[in-house]
């Protein structure tokens, strides 16, 4: 049965078009201000819609509402309270009023908060996002009405990342609509973010997902030697797409159109059982929402099909991770596109400022980038064996470079390249236009025609980090320039030599060239660009007192919760680690020693049997497989000690960054230890022995 894509899309979203149908027109009105204007909302407003939306969610079948958060944790969380009222008589109605959608109360002691809530402090608060659609969580055992929310604690600090996403959305909107008038732009009343967030991921069949501790524990693997073929043919990127993948395409994809997530494009991804998602753009909180959900939703229909979803940075060593590459642009409420060069861009002053804007956040801010990039698992991409690499810049194209280049070097721009027609040779091919500019897939931020494509973001990361800090970054860069512009007595000739001055000051984080390349990395520290390589070393950029004066300057972060985050931050880092290490210490002793013991013992009894029915049968195979075996098990148990010893250690040091450093430094080298021999071992023990699937078995056989 084909799916009807127009009838299930947004099917289970209290959206626009269920609102307009369903409340009064005043009702409706009003709550169309709120959204748009961000006016105050009325609460008789708030109980119809309240009353309409559980109306609507209940010929749904849904029982239960929730209010749908995202806390420091990087996933969602939700409590499900039923819409039951009992009734004296032992009757019971179902009633959902307008203080039950706008505020919810959570336990905010159990989740992450950096030190801004003590244990015992358990009170919180969600608030009604009003801007970001109510919908059905529809799953095989249940529906839920889900309404977006914000969180925070009782005295008002943010615990969640959605709020400083907001303020930084409201940010970029008031500086940008500064520059806006400058440029006699009247009309326009409002500047949002946009974002298109593509996800990656891998898919493996449960059943071997269930044999491996490292894949069920910490979402990646910690051992595993290669099977003969990775993706060295590049016969998987782009390439037929298997039946049973497919399959769950299908579905994932209805799911997600039935939550009004505009899934676009899929394919075959570099490595094998790699796969990649892309979205439509969206309002930045709307895509941020939409993102969890993607998540989420494929690692559910991934299991009702026997599958599991890998979302992990780096599932598999060998082979190419995963990221989650963020598409940004600026918009105004009547559709144009701030980052949109136009026919001839060397005369589009007004992009050309926004640019320039751009250019100088992102190299006076890299550090933040950076660590709005950072997790764990991304620390295995970034500066590791694969792009983008740990270096910020910006990759703008031959077009835009051009124009840039004819700025500094004579003070204006007076052409801009155009795309060629593309000539096949072949009659029956067409002919057209190709764009005026080359794409570059190893620049970690890459202008691509409209938008900005920031590709270090890790698979598993909430795409609300990145954005916050890329719309803090640019909307203090505007604010200082149009604190300058509007004092500026001739506007024109201001405004000409601020983007000279600007892209003249800022061109070093301009690179169009192979950001995978040694060179480059010897090129970026001649020009003076930071290279910081891991998780750890990236967060103190979040609390040194540039960045908390810009935070703070436009309302987004309080000191106190950057300094929580950072907190956070460090926390994670080193309790990712522990729970690897103790995962390979278990998988260790369990399973890998006493199965390469038991395998040993059996090839002993071998070679004693055979030497019993004849002294004149050569076992000098055996005896040195034995021998090799013999050798890569002693060392793989003395770095097992070592990897004991080291993580005790760092288990009972205090919380922060020496105990970051520590795990960096020191833990996750003595994993890497113990892996090496692991890993040989289990190319010298027989198949059918050995106590898990390999890698082969899990990248191949779905």
């Amino acid at each position: 049965m084909k799916t009807d894509v127009k009838k299930i899309f947004g099917s289970n979203v209290f959206n626009d078009a269920v609102m307009k149908e369903r409340l009064p027109k005043a009702a409706y009105k009003k709550m169309k201000a709120t959204i748009e204007a961000g006016a105050e909302l009325d609460p008789e407003v708030a109980d119809i819609v309240a009353h309409e939306m559980k109306e609507w969610a209940l010929e749904k079948g849904a029982t239960h509402f929730t209010h749908w958060f995202q806390p420091l944790t990087g996933i969602t969380a939700e409590k499900h309270d039923a819409f039951i009222d009992p009734q004296g008589d032992g009757t019971t109605l179902l009633r959902f009023s307008g203080k039950e959608l706008i505020k919810g109360e959570p336990d905010a002691s159990s989740f992450p908060s950096g030190g801004l809530r003590a244990t015992f402090e358990a009170r919180g608060y969600t608030a009604w996002d009003c801007t970001s659609p109510a919908f059905i969580k529809e799953t095989p055992h249940s529906t839920i009405l889900c309404i977006p929310t914000a969180f925070c604690s009782y005295k008002g600090e943010a615990l969640d990342k959605k709020t400083p996403l907001l303020r930084s959305m409201q940010a970029l909107d008031v500086q940008a609509i500064r520059i806006l008038r400058l440029f006699g732009n009247k009309t326009a009343k409002h500047v949002t973010t946009s974002v298109g967030a593509e996800q990656e991921y891998f898919l493996v069949d449960k059943g071997n997902f269930l044999k491996r501790k490292d894949l069920i524990f910490t979402g990646r693997t910690l051992f595993g030697a290669m099977p003969p073929k990775g993706q060295e043919m590049d016969d998987h990127y782009f390439g037929v797409i298997p039946e049973r993948v497919l399959g769950f395409m299908e579905k994932f994809n209805e799911e997600l159109w039935k939550l009004g997530i505009s899934a676009k494009t899929q394919h075959n991804e570099v490595a094998p059982a790699q796969h990649e998602i892309a979205p439509i753009y969206d309002q930045n909180n709307i895509a941020t929402d939409h993102n969890q959900l993607v998540m989420e939703t494929a690692q559910r229909v991934a299991d009702e099909l026997g599958l599991k979803c890998l979302l992990h940075e780096k599932p598999f060593a060998g082979i190419n991770g995963s990221g989650k590459h963020n598409n940004w642009s600026m918009c105004t409420d009547e559709g144009e596109n701030l980052l949109d060069p136009g026919e001839t861009p060397h005369e589009n002053m007004q992009f050309l400022l926004f640019l320039a804007a751009i250019l100088r956040a992102v190299d006076e801010h890299a550090d933040l980038l950076r660590l709005s990039a950072s997790t764990p698992g991304n620390d295995h991409r970034l500066g590791a064996n694969e792009a983008p690499p740990a270096i910020i810049s910006v990759f703008l194209g031959e077009q835009l470079e051009d124009v840039v280049e004819q700025f500094v070097d004579n003070g204006e721009a007076t052409s801009s390249l155009e795309g060629e027609e593309y000539i096949s040779g072949v009659h029956s091919l067409p002919h057209f236009q190709k764009d005026a500019t080359d794409r570059n897939r190893t620049s970690p931020f890459a202008f691509t025609g409209n938008k900005f494509e920031f590709r270090m973001v890790g698979s598993t990361q909430s795409i609300a980090d990145p954005n916050t800090v890329l719309n803090t970054i640019v909307a203090e860069v505007l604010c200082d320039m149009a604190d300058k512009l509007e004092a500026a007595e001739d506007l024109p000739m201001a405004l000409h030599d601020m983007i000279k001055d600007t892209i003249a000051a800022h061109k070093r984080i301009i690179f169009n060239g192979n950001g995978y390349s040694d060179e480059w990395v010897a090129e970026a520290e001649r020009r003076g660009l930071p290279n910081i390589k891991c998780m750890v070393d990236a967060v103190p950029a979040l609390v040194k007192p540039e960045a908390v004066e810009i935070f703070e300057k436009h309302g987004v972060y309080t000191k106190a919760e950057m300094e929580s985050r950072a907190e956070v931050m460090y926390e994670t880092y080193s309790k990712t680690i522990n729970i690897e290490a103790l995962t390979m210490i278990d998988m260790a002793k369990k399973q890998i020693v006493p199965a390469t013991i038991k395998y040993q013992t059996s090839l002993a009894e071998s070679v004693n049997a055979i030497k019993a029915a004849s002294s004149a049968v050569d076992t000098s195979v055996q005896e040195a497989l034995m021998a090799d075996i013999s050798t890569n098990l002693k060392d793989m148990y003395a770095a097992l000690a070592h990897l004991e010893e080291v993580a005790g250690k760092a288990e009972a040091m205090e919380e922060g960054a020496e105990q970051g450093h520590y795990y960096h430094d020191v833990v996750f080298t003595a994993m890497d230890e113990l892996r090496k021999p692991a890993d040989k071992l289990e190319m010298l023990v027989a198949k059918s022995a050995w106590p898990f699937p390999s890698y082969g078995d899990l990248i191949f056989e779905v």
